[in-house]
């Protein structure tokens, strides 16, 4: 599944727009981690519990984008937007959107475009 930031796919055409699809998550802090960033933030310095909790949020709120465009029969995702929000205290969503896509041509010509659209976005 080639999954882009761009409108389009470097070297392949958009054969029929399949529709919108999206991928969520909500991710809790824990007390634990809470104790231990705050000690961080008296300090200063990056947060990596933090960081590496939204990366996996964002990770599994891809996948699920993916998913749902597998579901449909999509080749590609693309215009890959990332949106976060508090949800309560202590606890953020991450969604992922983009477009559902078939590409014109054959699943062999989609290892060169993906790796031709790498280029264009990093999505995780």
């Amino acid at each position: 599944m080639i999954v882009t930031t761009t409108e389009s796919v470097v070297g392949r055409d958009i054969e029929v727009t399949l529709g919108a699809v999206r991928g969520n998550t909500i991710r809790a802090r824990n007390v634990g981690r809470d104790i231990t960033q705050g000690l961080r933030n008296i300090v200063g310095g990056e947060l990596k519990s933090y960081t590496g909790l939204m990366a996996e949020a964002r990770d599994e709120a891809t996948d699920r984008m993916v998913a749902e465009a597998e579901a449909m029969g999509a080749d590609a995702v693309v215009g890959v937007r990332y949106v976060t929000a508090e949800v309560t205290q202590g606890a953020a969503e991450i969604l992922a959107y983009g477009t559902a896509v078939k590409l014109v041509g054959d699943a062999d010509a989609d290892d060169d475009a993906e790796s031709a659209s790498a280029s264009n976005a990093d999505v995780a």
